[in-house]
């Protein structure tokens, strides 16, 4: 058989010339002829690089360093036009979004979840027939939004029906400032026998008889922390904060505890509501002042007796049985109704509830639910 005749490979160059040659043979390779780029400077260029430097130099850096660096860095006394808020520059979201307040910077405190102060209710299961019969309940109230929490303190059952949901706290607000306060009295701030002079900036419309007395008497923080709670003295609450450091001062003791829904932005009466909380941390609240790792002795015992004697039954209290007992604190602005407290049965069982509602404004029908539901509760809770 005869052999092919050989071909010669034939392929092109840079320049598209075309070359045959064996395809084990390959070409050597060629370069397209570049003119070398003249490296002499433009003296035109160079000189106007010079200027500019020198301009610099002379002219904007020394303004620079009067005007900004100077007063910015050294606080100089010959500018005192110019001033400098370090906060600002640390922390510019801090003048609208803010939590906290110290030496007078406004701060944004994360709250403490890794190791809070408070201890978290431990909750075993939720009661899905009580969830049930407060969801029914709730339906014949078109015209209102509930909230609850219950919990158990034997089995550690729960209900929650919206109680994560933030509400406007009303006076209800009062018992992390009585609770603040005490934490105040164990840290060796106040006393309850420290004297508080009532003046006309602490008189507060609302709830509560200070604002009616005179302005040359003094009063104790006992007395003022009786009354706050039993009373819902609004004039009360805001001379025991300012005595403990104000509504930043109880902002960030909610932030140590654990809380983060709860604060105040406002002094009572608060009659827009800007004082929120949710049932659940208000509930978590109340578990605490059993605590004796959080509060001591004294404390909780002076606690419980200002929340027995709320003079407001007309609520929770009002859906109990006589021989029940119950220590709480009420909570009333317009188009919010509220109360939260410990309820003792006479055969020894003792559970947490929270009821807050938001109504029409004054709606009456926000009493009838909150009555009706601390009933149905309560018979729930004791298997009736």
């Amino acid at each position: 058989m005869a052999k092919p005749a050989y071909k010669p490979e034939i392929k092109y160059d840079y320049y598209g010339t075309s070359h045959r040659y064996a395809s084990n043979v390959r070409p050597a390779l060629t370069r397209p002829y570049t003119k070398k780029k003249s490296q002499k400077a433009n003296i035109f260029v160079v000189a106007v690089k010079i200027a500019v430097f020198v301009l610099m130099l002379l002219v904007v850096a020394p303004h620079y360093i009067d005007n900004i660096t100077r007063p910015l860095f050294m606080k100089a006394d010959k500018y005192p036009a110019v001033k400098t808020d370090y906060a600002k520059l640390y922390s510019p979201t801090s003048l609208y979004l803010n939590n906290s307040h110290f030496l007078g910077v406004n701060m944004l405190r994360p709250t403490e979840t890794s190791k809070p102060q408070m201890l978290n209710l431990y909750e075993t299961y939720e009661m899905p027939l009580l969830d049930a019969k407060l969801t029914n309940l709730s339906n014949l109230y078109p015209s209102l939004s509930p909230s609850v929490y219950v919990w158990d303190y034997e089995s550690g059952r729960y209900a929650n029906f919206n109680a994560d949901k933030i509400y406007s706290a009303a006076s209800i607000i009062k018992i992390p400032v009585l609770i603040r306060l005490f934490k105040s009295i164990e840290a060796g701030q106040v006393t309850l026998d420290t004297r508080i002079p009532m003046t006309e900036f602490y008189k507060s419309e609302g709830s509560g008889s200070l604002q009616f007395k005179g302005l040359k008497k003094s009063y104790t923080i006992d007395e003022l922390a009786r009354v706050m709670i039993t009373e819902s003295d609004n004039s009360a609450t805001n001379m025991i904060m300012s005595a403990i450091g104000g509504m930043n001062d109880v902002n960030n003791g909610l932030r140590e505890w654990g809380l983060k829904n709860t604060r105040i932005n406002d002094w009572l009466p608060d009659l827009a509501g800007t004082n929120v909380t949710t049932a659940k941390e208000m509930g978590r609240m109340l578990y605490n002042i059993d605590n004796p790792s959080f509060l001591s002795l004294n404390s909780r015992e002076k606690i419980v007796d200002y929340m027995s004697h709320v003079h407001n039954n007309r609520l929770i209290q009002a859906g109990l049985p006589p021989e029940a007992l119950f220590i709480h604190k009420t909570g009333d602005i317009g188009k919010m109704l509220g109360d939260a407290g410990i309820v003792y049965t006479p055969n020894g069982k003792k559970y947490i509830v929270v009821i807050l509602v938001n109504r029409p404004y004054n709606s009456p029908l926000g009493k009838e639910f909150i009555v009706k539901a601390s009933s149905l509760i309560y018979a729930h809770m004791m298997g009736i």
